[in-house]
Parts: C-alpha cells; sequence; structure tokens
C-alpha cells in the first residue's frame, strides 16, 4: 500500500476497505499489512499522532479480524508506551485474539529511526496462527541472519517481514529474503510499502517465496496491489529432510 503520511484514521479506512474487498474475492486465511501504515516514516510527528498503548489501533484490527474472520498480521505502528515510541507490530487471529505483539529491535540509522524511537528489548517470538508456528520480523531486522535463525531453530515454518525498504536498497530487500528462506528453508511472506514520502521512494516488491528459495509471488515496485500465494506447509517438512542442515549444526565450533 501508498501510506498517507501523518493521518492514521484516513489509512485505516483504506486498510478496512482493501481487507474486506480481499477476504470476500480470495476467501484469505491470512492478511499482511506494512510497517507504519497508520503514520507512514512521519518521524519528528509521531509524539502527537503515534497510538496510545496500541490504541485504537489494536482496537481496529481486533473488529476487522473478528468481523471478517481473517487471521491479521497487522503491519506495525508508532506507538506510544510509557513516554517511549516504538515501532510495534501485531498480529491477529481470525476470533480477534491478540496472539503476538513485537517491538522492533534494531533502528534504522539511515532513516533517522534511532533519533525518535526506541528499539525493543525483547527478541521475536514464535507465535501461532491455525496451529502453525511462524516468526515476524520489522524491515531492518531482515539483516541479522542470527535473529532469524533463532526463530528457525524453534521451528517456524513461515517468516513475516513488514516494511518500508526504499528503493536505493531494493536488491537488498529481494537477495536477503530470498537468501533468509534457503538458509532456514521456510516460506518467506513479506508486504512493504510503494510511494514516497520526505524524498525517500519505497520499493514496494513484496515477496512470497517458497523453503527453496523460489520466488512464488511478487509484487510491483510502485503499484499498490495484493498478492497472493497458498502455502504448502509440507513443502517445509520436505525441504528439511531432503537438506538436513538444521542436524548437522556443531554450534560449538561456531565463532
Amino acid at each position: 500500500m501508498d501510506i498517507v503520511p501523518g493521518d492514521p484514521q484516513k489509512n485505516r479506512k483504506l486498510v478496512k476497505k482493501w481487507a474486506e474487498e480481499e477476504v470476500t474475492k480470495n476467501s484469505s486465511d491470512i492478511l499482511v499489512l506494512p510497517e507504519m501504515w497508520t503514520t507512514a516514516y512521519t518521524l519528528s510527528s509521531l509524539n502527537e499522532i503515534a497510538d496510545r498503548d496500541g490504541e485504537p489501533t489494536k482496537c481496529f484490527l481486533k473488529k476487522l479480524a473478528k468481523t471478517l474472520n481473517v487471521n491479521i498480521i497487522g503491519g506495525s505502528i508508532a506507538n506510544k508506551v510509557n513516554g517511549n515510541l516504538y515501532n510495534t507490530a501485531l498480529v491477529y487471529d481470525r476470533s480477534g485474539n491478540l496472539v503476538y505483539e513485537y517491538n522492533k529491535v534494531h533502528l534504522v540509522p539511515m532513516l533517522d529511526e534511532h533519533h525518535y524511537l526506541t528499539g525493543g528489548k525483547n527478541p521475536p517470538e514464535i507465535f501461532h496462527l491455525e496451529g502453525i508456528k511462524m516468526g515476524l520480523v520489522i524491515c531492518f531486522d531482515l539483516r541479522f541472519p542470527e535473529m532469524i535463525r533463532s526463530l528457525a531453530l524453534e521451528g517456524a515454518q513461515i517468516l513475516h517481514i513488514v516494511a518500508e525498504w526504499p528503493c536505493p536498497r531494493i536488491d537488498h530487500w529481494k537477495y536477503l529474503q530470498i537468501a533468509r528462506a534457503i538458509e532456514n528453508q521456510m516460506y518467506i511472506v513479506s508486504s512493504n510499502r510503494v510511494g514516497e514520502y520526505n524524498s525517500v521512494k519505497f520499493c514496494g516488491t513484496s515477496m512470497i517465496i517458497d523453503p527453496w528459495g523460489e520466488i512464488m509471488k511478487e509484487g510491483s515496485k510502485t503499484n499498490e496491489e495484493s498478492i497472493f500465494a497458498e502455502l504448502d506447509l509440507l513443502k517445509v517438512k520436505e525441504v528439511r529432510k531432503k537438506v538436513p542442515i538444521f542436524s548437522c549444526r556443531v554450534p560449538h565450533l561456531y565463532k
């Protein structure tokens, strides 16, 4: 999606309309939103427009998930908690239950994120949707393979990546996702914004990648759109059996 800068109410209306259309069209099990979709990177204004303890966006996503009977990877939002601003990801199941919440650990120096936001203090953890083990990271986290490997070692079969990744580093965006899929033998499902804000262009190219590293779907670099795929979770087991990297690890020899 392209994000309306600094207008959470309008962005929530756009997401509601999209979600209703998507569920009706594809009977989707999971919807995935990008990073900071309520505000965009309007960093200097976040003190005034960020959610407070996740509200009103938590209430919005809860109602949307329950009404549409769909699981939602709720991207991330600017979230003010105890005077600190966080980049917070939210996950809801189809009953409207908040099943996971994560504050982005790695803040982006190239976008001055660290001057305005506080980094999360807890690593990402496994969560379950429909009985499937999943993980979630936010944008810059993609560059830190040890964080994602820990999720794979705990059995994650799908990794969701929500992002506002800029165009000058689009090749990194694509190839790092492929590498994470191959080295962890898991599906990668990413949602990245399109459009421009404050002279920064964002590269879209949302992707769905299988555990072999094959790109199943790739979104537009410039246009708002939905990409859709069905994931065969048996393929994760198949790939991990054929190339048993986890049983071949010798971590006591790694520095």
